[in-house]
């Protein structure tokens, strides 16, 4: 039997899906000034956070929630680019290792303000204390349900 949504909570979906197209594109907008894109950066930041900048591809895929092929195929735009460098994994040849280049550190040093301005602008100084702190509950407790009801790692 099907829980259709009330009119409430329908309106409360509706809310969050515009809220997150709208800051998407923002967000893409932004980065884009600074010639990365959204995957770029997701990629990026991951890396730049990884010990020594570099991380098996599959851990990356994890980190990111992308699905191999998808990794695969912007990792080699990004390659192409020179942002990021592709070599086998040191403890397997068959794992592939990905590490930030220096040209890829620096577009990163160069996007970083302003995305993070742009964050703190349409997203940080719009929430109260308490609404800050009760957005972050509320996505932790709906990530930890997508995560066990969609097995992602």
């Amino acid at each position: 039997m099907v829980r259709w949504l009330t009119a409430e909570e329908q309106t409360t979906w509706s809310a969050y899906i515009r809220m997150r197209q709208r800051l998407e594109a923002a967000m893409a907008a932004g980065l884009a000034r600074d010639g990365l894109s959204m995957p770029d950066y997701e990629i990026m930041v991951a890396l730049s956070a990884a010990p020594g900048g570099r991380l098996r591809a599959r851990d990356l895929a994890a980190e990111i929630c992308w699905d191999k092929s998808r990794l695969s195929k912007h990792l080699a735009r990004m390659d192409t680019r020179g942002l990021i460098e592709r070599a086998p994994a040191a403890d397997d040849a068959r794992g592939i290792s990905v590490c930030l280049t220096e040209r890829g550190r620096e577009a990163l040093r160069r996007a970083a303000p302003n995305h993070v301005e742009l964050v703190r602008q349409l997203f940080v100084d719009e929430l109260t204390p308490d609404e800050s702190t009760l957005l972050r509950t509320l996505s932790d407790r709906v990530a930890t349900a997508a995560e066990e009801l969609g097995g992602i790692d």
